[in-house]
C-alpha cells in the first residue's frame, strides 16, 4: 500500500474531500435521524392518547352490566379495522373486563407505570407502545383500569429504511465528492505541471532562462518569484566562479611559466654554479609565490563553509594595531611612510585572524598612498566609546593618494580584483587576495567590510561584532 506522503496530490485532496463530506453527512443523518425519531415518538403518543380517550370514553359511559356489551363492540371495532391496535380493560369484577389476562394485565401495570413505555408480547418482534388511564367506578361498573398498545414494528421499520437511505446517500455523496474533488484538483494543479514542465527544460547551458510567471494563481507567482531569485543567484554564483576559476588559471599560469622559461633555459647548456643557484633562488620565489596564493585560496574556503574556530578574547584594539605596525615597519620605513593610531577601543576578537586582516589592509594602504605620507588607523567603539568589549568596534585605515573611482569601491573586495591589473610596487607583485580574506575575517567575526574614496583620501575597513550570548 502507498504510505500516504507518496501519494499525488491530487488523490490527496480527493480523499480528503470525501472524508470532510462522509463526516458532514454523517453528522447531517444522525441529526436527521434523530429528528425523525422524535416525531416518530410524538405521532405514536398522539395516537396513543386518540385511541386512549375514545375508549376510557365509552368504558366511563357505561355504568350498568347490560351496557357493558356495547363497549366491548366499540372496542372490538377499533381493534378488527387497526390490526396494529391492543386494548385490554381490567377490574376487580370479571364482567368489566376486555381482551386481558393476569401476565398482560402485569407487564402493561409496568410498562405504563411512567407514562408511554414499551411492552413486548409473545406475538411480536418488537415492543408495543402503552398508554393506561384509570376510570372511576360509576353505577354497578366498579373502577376500571384501561391500556392502549400500539405496534411499533411498523414505525422500527421506517427508521431502518430510513438510516440505510442515509448511509446509502452518505457514502454514494462520498464518493461523488471524491470523484468531483480529483477532477477539481487536477484543474487546479495545472498551472503547477506547466510549472514542473518550464522547470524540466532548465539546463547548465542556459543559465539565464527563467520560470514564466504568465497565467498562474498568485500562490504560484511567488513561488515562481522566489525559484528565479534562486536561479539569479545560482546563475551570479556560477559566474563568479567560473570568473574565480579563470583568475586562479590565470595567477598560477604566470608563475608556472616562469618556472618552466627560466629552468629550460638554464637546461640549454652547461651553467656555472652561481648561474644555477639565480635561477633556483627565482623558482623559490616564484613557488613561495604559488604557495601564498593556495593558502589564500584555502583560507577563503575554509571561511566560506564556517570550518575556521575562533579563539576570541577581549583585548585593546590599538594595542593589536600598534603590534601589526611594529611587525610592518620596515615597509613604511622602505616607503617613507609614517604610521598613526587615532582612538581606542576593546573588542573580543581572534587575535591572529586580526592582526592577518590588519596587515592586508596596511599592505593595501602602502600600496596607494603616496610616498612620505601618513597612514591613519582609526578605532572607534560599537557605540563610539572605549573599554566594553560588548559593544562591537570597527577598525579604519586611511592613506593619502589617488582617489579610487566608485566602480571600484563596490568591487574592492571581491576575489582577485585590482583596481590597476597591471601594477607593481616596489618589485612585489599582489594576487588581489589581500582585501578578500579582510572580507572573510570580518564575516567570522559577525561584521562587514567599508570602503570610501575620495578627494584624495581612501579609507578601508571593518567591524567588529561582539559574540553571540
Amino acid at each position: 500500500m502507498t504510505p500516504w506522503r507518496e501519494l499525488p496530490i491530487a488523490r490527496r485532496l480527493a480523499a480528503m474531500f470525501a472524508g470532510a463530506a462522509l463526516l458532514v453527512f454523517a453528522l447531517v443523518g444522525v441529526a436527521l435521524y434523530q429528528v425523525l425519531q422524535t416525531q416518530i415518538v410524538r405521532y405514536q403518543h398522539a395516537e396513543l392518547e386518540t385511541k386512549l380517550r375514545y375508549v376510557a370514553g365509552s368504558v366511563g359511559a357505561c355504568d350498568l352490566r347490560e351496557r357493558w356489551h356495547k363497549v366491548e363492540d366499540k372496542v372490538e371495532s377499533m381493534v378488527s379495522s387497526d390490526r396494529s391496535t391492543k386494548v385490554w380493560a381490567w377490574s376487580d369484577s370479571d364482567l368489566f373486563r376486555i381482551g386481558a389476562t393476569a401476565p398482560q394485565v402485569e407487564a402493561a401495570r409496568g410498562a405504563a407505570d411512567r407514562g408511554m413505555g414499551r411492552l413486548w408480547l409473545d406475538d411480536s418482534d418488537a415492543p408495543y407502545r402503552v398508554l393506561a388511564q384509570s376510570i372511576p367506578a360509576k353505577g354497578e361498573r366498579p373502577s376500571v383500569q384501561v391500556w392502549v398498545a400500539i405496534d411499533s414494528q411498523p414505525y422500527r421499520a421506517a427508521l431502518r429504511s430510513f438510516a440505510f437511505a442515509l448511509v446509502a446517500l452518505g457514502l454514494g455523496g462520498a464518493a461523488l465528492v471524491a470523484l468531483l474533488g480529483h477532477w477539481i484538483a487536477r484543474v487546479g494543479l495545472r498551472p503547477l505541471q506547466r510549472l514542473s514542465e518550464q522547470a524540466q527544460r532548465l539546463s547548465p547551458s542556459k543559465l539565464s532562462q527563467r520560470l514564466q510567471p504568465t497565467d498562474l494563481p498568485p500562490e504560484l507567482g511567488r513561488l515562481t518569484d522566489a525559484f528565479n531569485g534562486a536561479l539569479d543567484r545560482l546563475e551570479a554564483a556560477y559566474t563568479r566562479l567560473e570568473a574565480f576559476n579563470a583568475d586562479v588559471a590565470h595567477e598560477l599560469r604566470t608563475p608556472l611559466t616562469n618556472l618552466m622559461g627560466q629552468t629550460q633555459v638554464a637546461l640549454q647548456r652547461p651553467r656555472e654554479a652561481q648561474r644555477l643557484t639565480e635561477v633556483l633562488t627565482s623558482n623559490l620565489e616564484e613557488l613561495e609565490r604559488m604557495r601564498g596564493i593556495v593558502n589564500d585560496m584555502l583560507f577563503l574556503s575554509r571561511a566560506g563553509q564556517g570550518d575556521i574556530a575562533l579563539d576570541r578574547v577581549c583585548v585593546p584594539l590599538a594595542t593589536e594595531v600598534a603590534k601589526t605596525g611594529e611587525f610592518l615597519e620596515y615597509l613604511l620605513e622602505e616607503a617613507g611612510m609614517r604610521l598613526r593610531i587615532d582612538g581606542a577601543a576593546d573588542a573580543w576578537i581572534d587575535t591572529s585572524l586580526f592582526r592577518r586582516a590588519m596587515t592586508n589592509l596596511l599592505h593595501n594602504a602602502v600600496q596607494h598612498a603616496a610616498p612620505g605620507s601618513e597612514i591613519v588607523v582609526e578605532v572607534r567603539g560599537g557605540d563610539g566609546a572605549a573599554g566594553d568589549c560588548g559593544n562591537g568596534a570597527s577598525v579604519a585605515v586611511r592613506n593619502h593618494g589617488k582617489s579610487v573611482e566608485p566602480q571600484h569601491l563596490a568591487r574592492m573586495f571581491d576575489r582577485f580584483y585590482r583596481v590597476d591589473a597591471a601594477r607593481e610596487h616596489g618589485g612585489e607583485r599582489h594576487h588581489g587576495l589581500g582585501l578578500s580574506i579582510v572580507k572573510a575575517i570580518a564575516s567570522l567575526h559577525g561584521g562587514s567590510v567599508f570602503a570610501a574614496s575620495g578627494d584624495g583620501q581612501t579609507t578601508v575597513g571593518f567591524s567588529l561584532a561582539p559574540p553571540a550570548a
